[in-house]
């Protein structure tokens, strides 16, 4: 339609960067558009969802963690949020781009809010987790080095994502898609954006920004 506002996930997956190594992943930049970059940067849950050393696993805070839901979708910067990626066109970009296979699968997104002695321990996200994107969404001294850590299996960090404001990681979850966070210093907070699309084996339907109620 003549004068439509663009889908912004949809440009930047058009526009993302492909990489083989250690395993195929995709770099985007310009991830969220102007409002939903505000509302994730003004909501703040409070210091119980900020969190530092966590073991390296973020089941580790489970029920601490904050998800975009029908709920939080009271906000209009939020619900487009969660229109925007769960858009055909966005859907179909992605689709396209990297061969995520997403009929039938939900949107999750969480946001993360990690402060110094924060790290993750190599992982790979496999199971119902069929596509995921990384949204950086720093601002603090050092934020662009925040961004997460790609391993091999052995769990050696080889290549580490950008953590420049608003640029993303994705990737087609699986055998070789190692990742974490090696622990380094964080100078305030670091935010970011965590979009998945689970298949219908996903429980937590609480998470789902289209879940009960929604």
């Amino acid at each position: 339609m003549s004068g439509a506002v663009p889908n912004q996930a949809s440009v930047s997956v058009r526009g993302a960067q492909a990489r083989a190594w250690p395993f195929a992943h995709w770099l985007l930049d310009d991830v969220l558009p102007p409002s939903a970059r505000a509302a994730l940067l003004a909501w703040d849950p409070g210091a119980d969802a900020h969190g530092g050393d966590t073991g390296g696993r973020r089941d580790a805070r489970n029920g601490r963690r904050v998800f975009v839901t029908p709920r939080t979708r009271r906000d209009p910067g939020l619900d487009l949020l969660a229109r925007m990626f769960d858009a055909a066109e966005a859907r179909d970009a992605i689709a396209a781009c990297c061969g995520a296979r997403l009929a039938g699968t939900a949107l999750r997104l969480e946001l993360c809010l990690d402060t110094d002695g924060f790290w993750l321990e190599p992982h790979t996200d496999i199971g119902a987790k069929k596509l995921t994107l990384l949204v950086s969404l720093s601002t603090g001294p050092g934020a662009a080095d925040w961004g997460t850590d790609l391993m091999t299996a052995d769990g050696r960090p080889v290549a580490r994502a950008s953590g420049v404001f608003n640029s993303g990681l994705m990737f087609v979850p699986g055998e070789e898609s190692w990742h974490g966070f090696v622990r380094r210093p964080i100078l305030g907070l670091r935010r970011s954006l965590i979009v998945n699309f689970v298949s219908s084996e996903w429980r937590a339907t609480g998470e789902l920004a289209f879940g009960p109620g929604g």
